[in-house]
This record gives structure tokens, sequence and C-alpha cells, in this order.
């Protein structure tokens, strides 16, 4: 029963979408100020799936998973992930993005633990210049500022970020990657080695609609032989709209993980809100 629910949530949180797409459907011609908003919406959904791209946004990620090892339970993991790029010089661009986890999973005793996880600061440089493939490389860092116990690390760990993308007519395609590796902080717990990368694959439809798939997948080192991988297969479906004059891309996805920790949920579905802030020519 439970299951069911969690399905019906995710077309309960589509439907916003679903009902903003109608209510843009031209009942007539369009008038050049239509196209011309159509044509921003176009390159805008296209601009919110390069993780480099020279453009402010805030995007706001809920995830919530069920199944596998959490049996009828849900963990919910909310991730604020604010992306800055700034000017280095004419042809290159810092890009930092940061991601804040807040998390509510469940404890022992039907108890639920809630708080911050440890905070990302992932800083990529990225040349502007036009070319076929875009590329961004730069450091990761991750910050022992977890306010629950039961997940604390206690650990500074670094490493490399590495993103490359290409965007054509109607596809954008390409993926994100990094490696944490501990460097400070505490020596009781666990240390940190975690592999992560996200292949992402968009392809964008009239009115700035956009079918896809951009699954996480991650390979903790520290793990049990036969625990380190989590590998999730599934679809996402996006829409970049205006709220007033704040643009904002609004996308819904669902995975399932085909290899996961005993541990871990197997079905995971996330909503994504995000706040573009396109820079004016």
């Amino acid at each position: 029963m439970k299951q069911i629910k969690f399905y019906i949530l995710s077309m309960i949180l589509l439907f916003p979408v679903l009902a903003i797409n109608a209510q843009e459907k031209p009942t007539g011609s369009e008038s050049a100020a239509q196209i011309a908003a159509a044509e921003l919406m176009q390159e805008l959904a296209k601009a919110s799936q390069n993780p480099v791209a020279d453009m402010n946004s805030v995007p706001f990620q809920f995830n919530w998973f069920t199944g596998g090892g959490l049996g009828d339970q849900t963990m919910s993991q909310t991730l604020i992930q604010p992306v800055l790029p700034l000017p280095l010089s004419k042809n290159w661009n810092i890009v930092s993005r940061t991601i804040i986890p807040v998390i509510n999973a469940p404890a022992a005793e039907g108890d639920r633990s809630k708080g911050i996880g440890d905070i990302q600061e992932q800083i990529f440089f990225s040349n502007t210049k036009k070319h076929k493939i875009i590329t961004g490389f730069g450091p990761v860092f991750s910050f022992p500022t977890s306010t629950n116990e039961a997940w604390a690390t206690g650990q500074f760990a670094t490493g490399p970020a590495f993103v490359a993308l290409m965007i054509t007519k109607k596809w954008v395609f390409g993926g994100v990657a990094n490696q944490l590796w501990r460097f400070a902080g505490s020596d009781v717990t666990t240390p940190i080695s975690l592999f992560f990368v996200q292949p992402f694959i968009n392809y964008n439809m009239k009115r700035a609609w956009t079918i896809g798939t951009a699954p996480a997948i991650t390979a903790n080192w520290s793990a049990a032989s036969g625990q380190e991988w989590t590998v999730p297969l599934g679809l996402l479906i996006s829409k970049v709209t205006f709220i007033g004059k704040q643009p904002i891309s609004l996308n819904i996805q669902y995975y399932h993980n085909v290899v996961r920790p005993d541990a871990a949920g197997a079905n995971q579905i996330r909503m994504q809100v995000s706040f573009l802030f396109p820079r004016k020519a």
C-alpha cells in the first residue's frame, strides 16, 4: 500500500507542471512577443541542463526513497544547490556549485533522524569560448557540517571534479564526475572515499519540454564488499516556464536502483524546482 501511495505522489507532483503547460497553449496565431518568449524558454531549458552554464541558478531538489532495505518506510533528502558563475577573464569562468543536504531518515523504534548533512562545494574552471564540447574541471570539497550524529563523518574530504557535455539543436548530453577522499578530521569513523558520476541525456521538445535521464551513480569504496555501488535507472520530464517575470525549471524523475547496498531504498522519486537568473545581454 505504501508503494502505491508513493507512485500516486509522483503523479500529484507532476500535475502542476502539466497545468502550467496547458495554460501556455496558444488559442490562435502567436504574436512576435510570444514567439520570442518561446525561444527564450527553449534556450533557458538547455542552459538549465548545463552544469557550468554562464547563468546563476538556485535549484531545490527533493528526493524520496522507499522499498528495498527501507521496506515500507520513506527517507527524504532535500538538496539546496545554488550555482554561481564568476568571470575570471574574457575566456574563463569559475563556477561555484554548493550542495546543502537536509535529511529526514527512519530511525530505531519508529523515530526519525533529521538534520543537515555534510555540505559539499564544487568549483569548476570552465572555458567560455564556444566549443563543440563544453568542459569544466576543478576541486570538490566536503565539510563536516552534519547536525545529526546518525550520519556525521566528522571529516574533511577533497578530490577532483570534472564535467563534459555537448549541446545540439535538440539534445544535451554529457556527465559530471568527482571523487572524494578524507584528508583531515575524525579518524574514528570510516574514512570518506566516495565516487560520484551523473551521466545525463536530454531531448528538448517544443515549448521547453524535455525528456531524458540523469541517474546519480555512486560508489562508496570504504563499504563492505558487494555494498559499494548504487546504480539507478529511470527517466525525467521537465519544463521551463515563467512565474510572473521569473523563469523557473520544473522537473520530476523516477529511478529504480538496479544495484544498491542492502540497506538502501530500491525506488527514488526526485522533484526539482530551479530558479533561473540569466545574465542580461
